[in-house]
């Protein structure tokens, strides 16, 4: 005879303990929204900020700054305050139905039926396997998030001498956690004409860090036998290679969502996020799951991520409560130089995208971007911002340029002209 796994039933399950699925849970918690129960895989809930210890976190969403193991001890705690309660060391492993998951953790396995889904399971960077960087296979060679667990979790020594393959911000933070571990950033490699990230982030990592950057070049090879001796590095323009001696390597950025439970459970991802598809409200294709955070839009900072678990908090409430989205929905689709648009899916009545912002990524630099909206082959808006767009950063465009945008039209293109 066979036994059917323990079943319990809170109103809202949030798949994932990071910004997003915190915030999510202590807003719905706070707005009385029932039995909220916040799963993680991890020993601890707070996702990546837990071990990223340098200060820059909170701003957006708690209007001051902390670093990361405490911003993340706050969110914690403040979902706790609210009355969510916290699973850690607990792994979704499938689902059993459309609203039900199969569970694993220390307590045994069991199965979890709400009446709402949040999937929150954030996003990771491509390791060195999956950007099929040929030569040996030494130890020595990290991606930002293992560095960080080694060092700040872990309190383990790294090399002595380093190359950061990838210039956003998040390639920063990992100059500076080599450094607090006695290690030596000697160059940062960027297949762009200049690092991603901030111009601000990249004056002063390179002043106060004191880390050269290698524009638009990129790691060819990884040499050396036992442990890491050097990687060799071409020139994308000349083709010219060169050698460049390291004892350590740390592939940061290239990001993909954590999307494994969504395409198990069958529900329909974004070609270009490669995330959860979803609408301004934050539904996926499947009533009554919802997503947020870095598995929507890889990646954007922790504070932004609180915020969309603040939105689709709010709009979990609405579904609890009875309240109907149209069946109807206008896909936005990105156009060249924009590798992706979130969400993608416009529906009447649906509320604007959290913090009114379009989120897209754009493949190229262009420093006065004039954003273009066309729908049936009319162009409905045109607008030039002041903040540039570029590689390896979220642009963020204001939603009312949406204004115009025809409910039973065709796909909205946003694009630059």
């Amino acid at each position: 005879m066979t036994h059917q796994a323990p079943l319990i039933t809170p109103d809202v399950l949030i798949i994932g303990g990071g910004p997003a699925g915190l915030t999510a849970a202590a807003e719905l918690a706070e707005r009385r929204a029932g039995q909220v129960l916040v799963v993680d895989r991890e020993q601890n809930a707070g996702g990546i900020p837990r071990h990223s210890d340098h200060t820059g976190y909170g701003l957006r969403d708690l209007r001051r700054v902390l670093s990361g193991p405490a911003y993340a001890r706050h969110l914690v705690r403040q979902a706790i305050r609210a009355g969510a309660e916290i699973r850690t060391r607990t792994m979704v492993t499938d689902w059993a139905d459309e609203r039900t998951v199969h569970v694993t953790s220390p307590d045994g396995r069991y199965r979890i039926r709400p009446h709402a889904i949040v999937l929150a399971t954030g996003a990771r960077e491509r390791p060195r396997t999956a950007r099929r960087i040929p030569g040996d296979r030494p130890h020595g060679v990290y991606t930002t998030g293992q560095l960080q667990n080694l060092v700040h979790l872990h309190h383990q020594p790294v090399g002595k001498w380093a190359v950061i393959v990838g210039g956003e911000l998040v390639s920063w933070s990992a100059a500076v956690t080599l450094r607090e571990a006695g290690c030596t950033p000697a160059l940062m490699v960027s297949q762009y004409p200049k690092a991603e990230s901030y111009a601000a982030f990249n004056a002063a990592g390179r002043t106060v860090l004191r880390v050269p950057v290698a524009t638009r070049s990129r790691v060819t090879r990884i040499i050396g036998k036992g442990r890491c001796q050097a990687v060799e590095i071409e020139h994308l323009d000349t083709g010219q290679r060169r050698t460049v001696a390291c004892d350590t390597v740390v592939f940061t950025g290239d990001w993909i969502p954590d999307h494994e439970l969504a395409r198990a459970g069958g529900i329909a991802l974004d070609e270009g996020t490669l995330g959860p598809l979803t609408d301004t409200a934050l539904h996926t294709s499947r009533t009554g799951v919802f997503a947020a955070g870095n598995l929507l839009h890889p990646v954007d900072t922790a504070d932004v991520a609180a915020l969309d678990g603040r939105h689709v908090a709010q709009q979990v409430v609405r579904y609890l409560n009875g309240e109907a989205r149209s069946a109807y929905g206008i896909r936005l689709l990105a156009d060249p130089p924009f590798r992706w648009v979130a969400p993608q899916i416009l529906r009447p009545n649906d509320p604007a995208p959290a913090r009114g912002r379009l989120l897209l990524w754009s493949e190229e630099f262009v420093r006065f971007p004039k954003v273009t909206v066309r729908q049936d082959g009319l162009t409905l808006a045109r607008r030039t911002l002041a903040w540039p767009a570029a590689p390896g950063r979220v642009f963020r465009v204001p939603a009312d340029v949406l204004d115009n945008v025809a409910s039973i039209g065709g796909p909205v293109h946003i694009g630059l002209h």
